[in-house]
């Protein structure tokens, strides 16, 4: 009997770790689910197609949550064939004057919480396996507010090529997703606007000539790559930091 593969998906309880995970169980995936919001992942848990899939409740930067999933992972699986990934927090802060442990939170949550899964993953893949971080364009450009967001972002693109070299000898392969504008609930400001609907949006975006395919992505289309990279078809590619944008990096 051919073994179903098995996936953790980070970030799972909404948006592109959302899409991700139903992409992976209506492929055939037993996937583990981890995210902060224990209610949101039951539910998903609940809607995907059938298969052993688990839930893990917490945050990905706290090593006690990384002892409980590796204690599920290790008693339900025993192994596991991939990694996405997903978990990401917007927050941002002036890059002068904001306390330093205020404007380092996003970039230590996002940077230790991939080290952390990372290993975990690692340590459960005696037979070759897939990491794919999901980072952002942010990792390559800049953004009034966003520096220690965007620094997370790179460093973790640049940790993808570290762990690609290091890990090719045990057949794991390694790459960074980097999506641009995508439709997801981090795209709902504090404010509470969506920043997808505002005039800005439209005047740069949609009107104007910086994103060529006029139009924000949706997660499912991130979710596609990402299986693209964990399946048959992607077994040359390691190290790599793929831009999922519409094409807005390629302008002026």
């Amino acid at each position: 009997m051919h073994q179903r593969k098995r996936v953790i998906v980070t970030g799972a309880s909404s948006g592109i770790g959302r899409a991700t995970a139903v992409r992976f169980a209506r492929e055939g995936w037993d996937v583990c689910v981890m995210a902060r919001r224990e209610v949101l992942l039951n539910d998903l848990r609940a809607e995907l197609a059938a298969g052993q899939h688990l839930v893990c409740a917490g945050s990905y930067d706290d090593p006690a949550t990384i002892e409980k999933l590796d204690t599920l992972l290790r008693a339900e699986w025993g192994s596991v064939d991939a990694l996405v990934n997903s978990a990401g927090v917007s927050m941002g802060a002036d890059v002068i004057n904001a306390p330093l442990d205020e404007w380092r939170r996003p970039f230590d949550l996002m940077f230790n919480g991939a080290v952390y899964v990372t290993r975990l993953a690692v340590s459960l893949m005696p037979n070759g396996g897939r990491i794919i971080h999901i980072t952002s364009i942010h990792g390559e450009r800049a953004e009034n507010g966003s520096s220690a967001y965007a620094m997370a972002k790179a460093a973790i693109n640049q940790y993808c090529r570290g762990l690609a070299l290091e890990l090719a000898p045990r057949n794991i392969l390694v790459n960074a997703l980097a999506p641009g504008f995508i439709s997801t609930p981090m795209s709902i400001k504090a404010d509470g606007e969506n920043e997808l609907d505002s005039e800005w949006f439209r005047q740069n975006y949609v009107d104007g000539h910086h994103l060529p395919l006029k139009r924000a992505g949706q997660p499912e289309e991130i979710a596609g790559v990402a299986y693209f990279l964990a399946g048959p078809d992607a077994t040359y590619i390691t190290g790599q930091v793929i831009t999922v944008d519409g094409g807005l990096t390629i302008t002026f």
